[in-house]
């Protein structure tokens, strides 16, 4: 649904949104911030280098709504709100940022973004990471199925597994490095122990709008309108844990220690200029099966989404760029469909979930979004500008990703840091 608020020639009175590489006035993603020197939680938009403050707009009569959505202290209820409403609202502060009328009235409620506070930006109830990303995961099977990398329900069903809530945690913040269990593959017994084999894995956060009720499918012609927003999410990941754990139920510690997201949602609405038809299959891979199949997602089911990650070591000045790839390239299911197949069987979807879409690596090697493919499983490490050499992330190593949604004739909107630092594990 795209409108007056996607316009390429839409300015803001506000000088430093204008041209801004992440959040000019065609974003206005949400998120949770305190200004300095509080721990007052409020909703905001990024505009610029600056935040508005969303319940300082709605308390002056700028912005009409619901009291304790504005009023809340998370997303979580904000998301709750129809789709419509949430357009509203979107249309509405494209107005107040772009009507030199309304400049007075709504500049009390800017605060510079440097001093604020990020939180995360909802309640996570739940969380789920998808394997979405056919080439992150033909590239692993063939790590260790050479002959036979994708299992035969891969291209039938999108896979994927319920994660951690409680561990995820807004940009920012460090990842201390995990313990497990890891078994040498000559080694009779497992030892416990850090992690080894600390890896990052580049995917999008999807973060759900509405509630179904408990035993009531998601059509699949519907699920779009479960969306509330995307974020950047690095689901961190312990392969030696992994190797050791996952079989016969998939990952457990390996994972469950620490996921990074973006405190910024970029809306559903902002994405709306950079829907694109989602990755072809081949003409023998199986169809959908129907509850999965929809005409209009098979047509503009995808995104235009360049993503990637940068490295960051104590010996290097500045961060180096490890990869990037393209969402619309990576997904091998969308996002309707996974929202849809994550209700079929009656699961209740409340708003705030978070979901993952899984690694999205391009289909060449140098799009890889993650270390375990970068250096083929740690046998080929990278070696850095600074001399240094990684097969997989060390203490005091920081590792950031990055994403724009880009389409010809529409400016490009960011989706803000997604960024972690490595610390030493600790002893138990």
């Amino acid at each position: 649904m795209i409108d007056f608020t996607h316009d390429a020639d839409r300015t803001s009175w506000l000088p430093d949104a204008n041209g801004h590489a992440e959040f000019p006035i065609q974003n206005l993603p949400l998120g949770v911030f305190a200004p300095d020197g509080s721990d007052d939680r409020r909703l905001g938009t990024a505009i610029g280098d600056h935040i508005l403050d969303l319940r300082g707009l709605f308390e002056a009569g700028l912005i009409e709504g619901d009291a304790a959505a504005f009023g809340a202290r998370t997303l979580n209820a904000l998301f709750a709100r129809p789709a419509p409403e949430r357009r509203a609202l979107r249309q509405r502060l494209s107005s107040l940022l772009s009507e030199a009328a309304h400049h007075a009235a709504v500049s009390p409620h800017l605060y510079a973004a440097q001093t604020c506070t990020l939180y995360l930006p909802a309640e996570i109830g739940d969380y789920t990471d998808f394997y979405v990303g056919i080439h992150h995961a033909t590239a692993v099977g063939k790590l260790f199925r050479p002959d036979n990398p994708l299992l035969p329900n891969y291209k039938h069903v999108p896979i994927g597994y319920h994660g951690r809530a409680s561990s995820v945690r807004v940009s920012g913040e460090p990842v201390t490095r995990p313990l497990g269990q890891i078994k040498a593959p000559d080694a009779d017994a497992p030892r416990f122990a850090p992690t080894q084999r600390l890896d990052y894995e580049l995917e999008l956060g999807v973060f759900i709008g509405g509630e179904n009720p408990l035993g009531q499918p998601v059509p699949i012609a519907e699920a779009s309108e479960r969306i509330a927003g995307f974020c950047l999410l690095n689901d961190w990941s312990a392969r030696d844990v992994q190797a050791w754990e996952y079989q016969p139920l998939g990952p457990f510690l390996a994972k469950n220690f620490h996921t990074t997201i973006s405190p910024w949602v970029i809306t559903a609405e902002a994405l709306a200029p950079f829907h694109t038809a989602p990755l072809p299959r081949a003409s023998d891979d199986p169809a959908p099966l129907p509850y999965l199949s929809d005409a209009g997602d098979q047509a503009q089911g995808g995104y235009r989404i360049r993503q990637g990650a940068r490295l960051r070591t104590p010996g290097l000045s500045a961060a180096v760029e490890l990869a990037q790839s393209r969402a619309e390239e990576a997904m091998y299911w969308t996002v309707a469909q996974i929202i849809a197949h994550h209700a079929s069987g009656g699961c209740n979807l409340r708003p705030g979930d978070l979901l993952g879409t899984g690694t999205l690596s391009g289909p060449q090697p140098h799009e890889a979004g993650s270390l375990l493919e970068l250096t083929e499983g740690g046998k080929s490490p990278l070696t850095l500008p600074s001399g240094e050499t990684r097969r997989f992330l060390e203490d005091g190593d920081e590792l950031s990703l990055f994403a724009r949604a880009e389409a010809e004739g529409f400016v490009s909107i960011g989706f803000g840091p997604c960024t972690a630092r490595i610390l030493p594990a600790v002893a138990p």
